[in-house]
This record gives structure tokens, sequence and C-alpha cells, in this order.
């Protein structure tokens, strides 16, 4: 299956969500930068918050697009021992490709947050969503900075993403949804029509509308049960 954009697999996604739907206890993480379009359909769908969480894939020098790892927020650095064997990279090559992450990662750490207060996830459940995975070291180390902060519940949700990939990551989180394996697989960019660049602005501009969305659906709720509970005091007058 080709999804059309990543508005689409997001909207395709939340239907596979609908229990945890006006929960004050879930919320919806997306991986920047590709997977917050994607996360903006489920919170919107879900009627819960939408936030962000940074990860950054460590590139193989000269050949970015392979990942020998990850980096997440919290500290945590995975890598593929298996992919690192087969290259020959050197101890100094990881470290200098994951200091040069690491900035980016606290980088835009600072340009999505904002003034936004670190995560409190303590408790909560969290569906954590990216446009898709290929070797998922990427989601491996956001899945293990995750746990660190004591999720009740953590769900994985990605559109596409290899077979093998999946059955690698399930047992990691306590449910993880994902729409297609499709096999060959050889990038998540084949199973979009539009795979563009995903900006900054882009993420700051969903994460604020979710908010201000997110605001303005609940206040509705507040206003329809205070003209449900006056309504139904007037009956109880009339009644009387």
């Amino acid at each position: 299956m080709i999804f059309s954009n990543r508005a689409e697999a997001g909207r395709q996604l939340a239907r596979h969500f609908r229990s945890y739907a006006d929960r004050d206890d879930v919320i919806v993480l997306g991986a920047p930068r590709g997977g917050i379009p994607v996360a903006f359909e489920v919170a919107t769908a879900l009627r819960v918050p939408l936030d962000v969480f940074v990860l950054r894939k460590l590139g193989v020098p000269g050949h970015e697009e392979l990942a020998f790892g990850a980096i997440a927020s919290g500290g945590i650095r995975i890598l593929d021992r298996n992919t690192l064997g087969a290259l020959g990279l050197t101890g100094l090559d990881i470290e200098r490709v994951t200091r040069k992450e690491q900035r980016e990662l606290e980088r835009r750490e600072r340009a999505y947050r904002g003034a936004r207060p670190p995560l409190d996830l303590n408790g909560l459940t969290i569906i954590l969503v990216d446009d898709g995975i290929a070797t998922g070291s990427s989601m491996r180390a956001a899945i293990r900075a995750l746990r660190q902060m004591k999720p009740a519940i953590l769900v994985v949700a990605i559109p596409v993403a290899p077979l093998a990939t999946c059955d690698r990551l399930r047992p990691e989180v306590d449910e993880l949804v994902c729409l297609e394996t499709p096999e060959p697989f050889y990038g998540v960019g084949q199973f979009y029509d539009d795979f563009s660049q995903v900006s900054d602005e882009e993420v700051k501009r969903l994460l604020e509308k979710a908010s201000r969305q997110l605001s303005e659906q609940r206040s509705a709720q507040v206003w329809r049960g205070t003209a449900d509970h006056s309504l139904e005091h007037e009956h109880s007058k009339f009644r009387g």
C-alpha cells in the first residue's frame, strides 16, 4: 500500500486507537520531524495532547541514511553491533557522529519545546508515533528512554515497517500497531506519494495547532456540561 502523505497515514492509524479517545491519561508523542504530521492526526482524532520526543539517528559517515545506532532524550544511545561489525567503524568514528547528533538533538529540543515544560510521563499511556521505521534502532532508543520516565503503558504506532523490525520491537512495548509490513523494504519513503521533508517551522506549527485545538475542545466540553446541568436544574424545578 502507498500512503498519499503523512496526514493520510495518521488518519488511518487513528482508527486503531478509538478506545484511547478523550482519556486524561493518554498522550501522543511524535518523533520529529516526519513523525509529527502523523502524530498530529492521531492526537486530533483522539482529542488528547500532542507533544514531541526528540531522537536522532546515528548515520554511517558518507552514507548517513544507513544507521548504526541512535540517540534519544535522556542521554540514551543504542548501537547496532551487527552493522558496526560489518562496516568496521572505529570508536573515534562513533564518538564523532554521536557528538554531532547530540548537538542537533539539543537544538531541536530547544526549538520545538519552546516554553513548554519538560515531559512528565509518569503513570501515563504513551502512544509514540513515527512515519515509519526501517532498522528500528532509533525507535529502540526512544523506547528505552521513555521507559525511564515510568509510563503506565507504552504503545508504538507506525504506518509502515519491515515485519522483522516489528517482531524485534514488539516485546519491548505494551502494544505495537503497524498498518503495513511490505516486502521487499528499501526505505520508508517508497511507501509515500509525498514524502517531502518536514521543516522545523511545520513541526512547531502543528504542535501549537494541536494545543490550541485541544484547549478549544475541552472548553467546549466544559461549556456543554455546564449548560446540560443548568437545563437539568430547570427541568427539576418545573417537575417540582
